[in-house]
């Protein structure tokens, strides 16, 4: 093979693992931030929600607690309504709750977008140390070697991060309670 085409063949095999690689990682970081960003909005909005159903219930409650201090008579069936507000603040609060946990899901999701940009800079980092040993007077074999390895410990590094960061995060509807962390 002419140096021509060896320099060519390891120098477009390069190029190409690094843009396949940079886009894949950053196409999953997009993924996860946009995940992210609707987890915590689903999330946001289910608390408000909960903590709006607490508040009113809560103050119905107070509502029947207030007329019975005030010694007027009894209301009819009072203490099944109170039991019945009761449960009802328990489930608002187990439903807040709910939505609080998936600040596990988004922590999660955020470290593993750290995780892959800080691959990916590594990769980079690869690159930038692995050219130093380029230098005009360097014989094409010498810069088809230095290519070569390169092209490996690309190779080697975006198995390495796809194999620690291969873990899918999913969750059902908040309203279930159901999580399922990756």
């Amino acid at each position: 093979m002419t140096r021509k085409k060896l320099l060519g063949t390891e120098v477009k095999r390069l190029l190409t693992a690094v843009a396949e690689n940079g886009n894949q990682h950053l196409t999953e970081v997009e993924t996860d931030l946009m995940q992210t960003t609707f987890l915590l909005g689903e999330a946001i909005e289910k608390l408000s929600a909960s903590f709006m159903a607490i508040h009113e219930t809560v103050r119905a409650q107070q509502e029947m607690v207030d007329a019975l201090l005030a010694g007027g008579e009894r209301p009819e069936h009072s203490e099944e309504r109170l039991k019945s507000l009761q449960a009802d603040i328990s489930t608002h609060v187990n439903a807040a709750v709910t939505g609080l946990q998936f600040q596990d899901m988004t922590t999660q999701l955020i470290g593993r977008t750290v995780r892959r940009v800080t691959g990916l800079r590594e990769v980079l980092d690869l690159l930038e140390g692995g050219s130093a040993g380029v230098l005009e007077d360097t014989p094409a074999e010498a810069i088809a070697e230095i290519l070569h390895n390169l092209n490996e410990l690309v190779d080697s590094q975006a198995q390495k991060l796809e194999s620690l960061l291969w873990k899918p995060v999913q969750q059902t509807h908040m309203e279930s309670g159901d999580i399922e962390l990756f």
